[in-house]
């Protein structure tokens, strides 16, 4: 009996914004599990299936049932927002396999925010860049704090994913703060927020009017470069130095 679990990374959100290899693990599945909100985002468009959803800050029991559901033979779909890979539940899920040994897990790749966000921006990955989540409940700040000054001193455009809460209202403020001590405040940025969902928005704007923006977890906060610069409403990293262009 076949015991197969899908780990899919569903994009930001719309069906359009899917891979089609995800649209088919979701299909193939006889059930999907997931954090509640990215469970609704499929809910509509698959409704014959079984789900397993729990809140945030239930991974481990979410990622349990999901393989207790494909080790008793349902092929088994864990969807996750983005990649499943960046900041998903991938990794857990990998490790918790070991638990599961007739259980085959197949990881399928999505498109993350700073790839989906970056497109709505214009070209602000165009050169090397950094991954960098606000978020404390895994990571102590100050591992963040150090990642955020030693990125700015190497010049790498910054993507910051979930840079606020309702309990982390003001960690955006504070992270831009800290660029600020390495960059000028006039460095282009951008910001997306509800990428391929309801309400989406975008704008190009200054490090320094960046620190005053309010920001919730549906927001990724794009940070330019030394040679990051602002074409019309697009932000723009170029990929060649522009003493080559010259």
């Amino acid at each position: 009996m076949a015991k197969e679990l899908y780990v899919v990374g569903i994009g930001p959100g719309a069906a359009d914004g899917m891979t089609l290899q995800a649209a088919e693990a979701l299909e193939a599945s006889q059930v999907i599990a997931g954090y509640t909100v990215y469970v609704d985002l499929v809910r509509e468009r698959y409704p014959d299936k079984e789900y397993l959803a729990t809140p945030m800050r239930q991974e481990r029991e979410r990622c349990h049932l999901a393989l207790q559901a494909a080790d008793g033979g349902r092929t088994t779909a864990v969807v996750c927002s983005g990649d499943a890979g960046v900041y998903g539940m991938a990794g857990l899920l990998c490790e918790l396999g070991e638990q599961y040994p007739g259980v085959d897990i197949h990881i399928v790749p999505g498109v993350t925010a700073a790839l989906s966000g970056g497109a709505l921006l214009g070209a602000p990955l165009g050169h090397d860049f950094a991954v960098i989540s606000l978020s404390d409940l895994l990571t102590p700040w100050e591992w963040i704090e150090r990642r955020l000054v030693l990125a700015a001193r190497g010049d790498f455009v910054i993507c910051l994913y979930n840079p606020a809460s309702h309990k982390r209202r003001d960690y955006l403020r504070r992270a831009c703060d800290i660029l600020l001590r390495e960059r000028s405040e006039a460095t282009v940025c951008g910001y997306v927020r509800n990428i391929g969902r309801e309400g989406e928005e975008h704008r190009v704007l200054s490090l320094g009017e960046l620190r005053e923006i309010p920001a919730d977890m549906f927001t990724t906060v794009f940070v330019g470069n030394s040679r990051t610069r602002r074409v019309g409403e697009r932000m723009v990293t170029p990929r060649i130095p522009r003493e080559r262009e010259e």
